[in-house]
């Protein structure tokens, strides 16, 4: 009997998981705040009914990457390239601050090591967590307060598109170094290599996928072609690039995100992550986050990777948003605005734990950034936009 046991567990996951992400959004929280504590209850910590296992670790590793497809299809390129250079600055300070900030964080904490080193890089991918940007919360607020299409609007969404991207590449370089045999020069050249593979398949790719979508509109062979790319680009580029196979998935919704049928597979792609891949990764984030051994230490820690998560992205990108000669109120917003984290940042965690650059323990740190992100972020961009017209009504030349 032990064979089935996988059913029981899976069973557990899909239903707690819906039941605690129900309930956090009552609560006005991410679902996924919901999902990662029912895996913390209902594993080994709290309540021991469903242990780690490989199965659900291969599960979970299908749902991140169902996930980063996913956001590489609904990723809007006609506004990336609408709010181009401004938003490229924002979002590429928006990284390397945080990513200083919480190698700095670490380091004072459990110590400066020598650049290059086991110690140095842990530090380095404790920043890599904090660069990543998850705008869904920051999109709900400005729906709700009329402000989305606003120009501001425009610039958050588009810098948290490029944030992504440049945090993935981060993500690429980081663990690209774990190996202690790797070089600088041989994770760029890797890198660059991915690039033109990823330029090369992608255009042959995109009008192949092109023809079928014209000849073949709305059948359901376009997203399961879809989903084969999606396996085959996160298949290649941890296989023969070395590069995290979330890349790989990303990049393949990229490629298919123009097409006219992408909101369609995106879809399709939904159903499965929504209903069993999703909720098993991020219950699994709960499954496998520990607090024996959780000291005082690590408590201040986690106080101090929240305030330094937060401040570093309002810095970051509210500066550069004031140099590009936005007023301090709207340079503000821009740096609030890019201050939630969400599914990216568990992804990243996730990353560094299955390849040894992360303490599980950590991971209440990130779910903790998570939570005080999503509700801070709602709050303060309303009392930021209190009192201002709706943007069809703002003059011409005054949204800056």
């Amino acid at each position: 009997m032990e064979g089935i046991e996988y059913l029981k567990d899976l069973a557990l996951i899909i239903v707690s998981a819906k039941i605690f992400g129900l309930a956090a959004g009552k609560l006005k929280a991410p679902q996924v705040v919901g999902e990662i504590i029912a895996g913390l209850i209902i594993g080994p910590s709290v309540l021991g009914w469903v242990g780690q296992s490989d199965f659900l670790s291969r599960m979970a590793e299908i749902g991140v990457v169902l996930i980063m497809f996913g956001a590489g299809l609904e990723t809007n390129m006609k506004d990336l390239m609408k709010t181009g250079p401004k938003a490229l600055l924002v979002a590429l300070v928006g990284v390397l601050v945080p990513l200083a900030g919480g190698t700095l964080v670490y380091s004072l904490f459990f110590g400066f090591s020598e650049i290059g080193s086991e110690q140095f890089m842990r530090a380095v991918f404790i920043g890599t967590i904090m660069t990543a940007t998850s705008v869904g919360i920051t999109v709900q607020t400005l729906k709700e307060l009329g402000h989305l299409k606003g120009h501001i609007g425009t610039l958050i969404m588009s810098s948290a598109i490029i944030d992504d991207i440049i945090g993935i590449i981060v993500l690429t370089f980081v663990i690209g170094f774990k190996n202690p045999e790797s070089k600088p020069l041989d994770v760029a050249v890797q890198t660059g290599l991915f690039i033109l593979f990823s330029v090369g398949v992608g255009i042959i790719t995109y009008y192949v996928f092109k023809f079928i979508d014209k000849r073949y509109p709305h059948k359901r062979r376009i997203p399961i072609l879809g989903l084969a790319l999606c396996m085959i680009m996160a298949y290649s580029a941890e296989k023969f690039f070395g590069i995290a196979d979330i890349t790989g998935a990303y990049v393949a919704g990229l490629i298919l995100c123009n097409l006219r049928d992408s909101e369609y597979i995106a879809e399709k792609m939904d159903i499965s992550s929504y209903m069993m891949f999703g909720p098993v990764f991020f219950a699994s984030i709960g499954l496998k986050t520990q607090f024996n051994g959780f000291t005082a230490d690590l408590i201040w820690f986690s106080l101090a990777f929240v305030l330094m998560a937060l401040v570093t992205k309002v810095i970051g990108c509210g500066i550069t948003a004031k140099l590009l000669g936005y007023s301090m109120k709207d340079s503000l917003k821009v740096g609030v605005g890019m201050m939630t984290r969400g599914e990216v940042a568990l992804i990243v965690s996730q990353k560094g734990l299955a390849v040894g650059m992360m303490d599980p323990l950590y991971f209440t740190s990130v779910i903790l950034l998570i939570i005080v992100s999503s509700i801070t972020t709602p709050i303060v961009l309303k009392l930021l936009y209190r009192g201002e017209p709706l943007p069809d009504t703002v003059p011409a030349g005054n949204n800056t």
